[in-house]
């Protein structure tokens, strides 16, 4: 991470871990969307931003962690916090699975690959694969987490255990983009036939890519399963992948700040609008297109980098 980015985070976590002292309980709800998002979305930047892979299936890597911590622990009367690691090796190895016969396709051939592999996973879950899925009423009873016998089930609970999540996707996620896996990344994005030509294994780094964003899109789904204590297909169908490609590409594809941007702005702003809520949808839809049209690399996108032979030799 760079260094001037570090008190810029600093002082947005901590205005933000003041939030629950001025806001009622709706509005704080709302924030723990707006972080569920935000860790979704950038573990989806990893894939998208970083790699340059069109990928709009990412709602199924985080069906699978929430389906798993549900499976578990209603099941197995697992807790839901030992559930978290779980869950993100069972989306990280559904991801390996499903990623290495197709992570040689390339743009509009990849998007719609994972549309059709999302489709495929709600359709899995109404139809009760295994008998574990609870068909279309999907799992009742999650448990709540508890952490050093506090058991966590207000918003404001919540909240702090969301956006803690949040803070420490944002620190390890800003140190993989500055870390040779990260620039390797980015090169194959920029150019992927020179990255290969140039000694980069390509498609070792973005199944790689796949798989981190998968697994730990899998332990968001933990948290989401015990917000919510129960799950179904209904929660994870295309318009959530959908979502977390728009905060992406409008915030700034690769850029972290813009990712932040793009969550509170998509989760946050039609919230403001809840009054004209026939019309708030129209609305946004058309500033979108419109923000689209004026600038297309987003809000924040990512500073450009200057890249020599060197250091593209350093990753081969």
């Amino acid at each position: 991470m760079k260094n001037a980015t570090w008190p810029g985070y600093l002082i947005f976590f901590a205005l933000l871990a003041a939030a629950p002292l001025a806001l009622d309980r709706y509005w704080v709800d709302v924030l723990n969307s707006v972080g569920l998002y935000l860790i979704l979305a950038l573990s989806l930047n990893v894939i998208l931003g970083y790699a340059g892979m069109f990928h709009m299936g990412h709602a199924a890597f985080y069906a699978v962690g929430a389906y798993t911590t549900a499976i578990i622990n209603t099941r197995y009367g697992v807790p839901v916090l030992w559930a978290l690691p779980v869950s993100g090796v069972a989306a990280a190895l559904f991801a390996l699975v499903v990623a290495r016969p197709i992570i040689h396709l390339r743009g509009d051939y990849l998007l719609i690959v994972t549309i059709g592999m999302v489709e495929i996973v709600r359709i899995a879950l109404i139809n009760d694969i295994f008998g574990l899925t609870g068909g279309a009423n999907g799992i009742f009873g999650i448990s709540r987490p508890e952490l050093f016998g506090f058991r966590i089930s207000q918003p404001k609970h919540f909240f702090y255990l969301i956006w803690f999540f949040a803070a420490l996707t944002v620190l390890l996620f800003s140190l993989l983009e500055n870390s040779r896996f990260g620039r390797a990344l980015k090169y194959l994005k920029e150019d992927e036939v020179a990255a290969e030509g140039s000694g980069i294994n390509t498609a070792r780094y973005k199944l790689a890519a796949f798989i981190l964003g998968a697994g730990w899109a899998g332990m968001c789904g933990t948290i989401f399963a015990a917000k919510m204590t129960i799950i179904s297909p209904q929660s994870f169908n295309f318009w959530e992948s959908v979502v977390l490609f728009m905060i992406v590409i409008l915030g700034g594809s690769g850029s972290i700040p813009g990712v932040i941007l793009g969550a509170f702005l998509v989760m946050g702003l039609p919230e403001l609008f809840r009054d004209f809520a026939d019309a708030r949808l129209l609305i946004f839809g058309l500033a979108l297109m419109v923000m689209m049209i004026v600038r297309p690399q987003g809000l924040l996108p990512p500073r450009p980098r200057k890249h020599n032979l060197d250091s593209i030799r350093e990753l081969t």
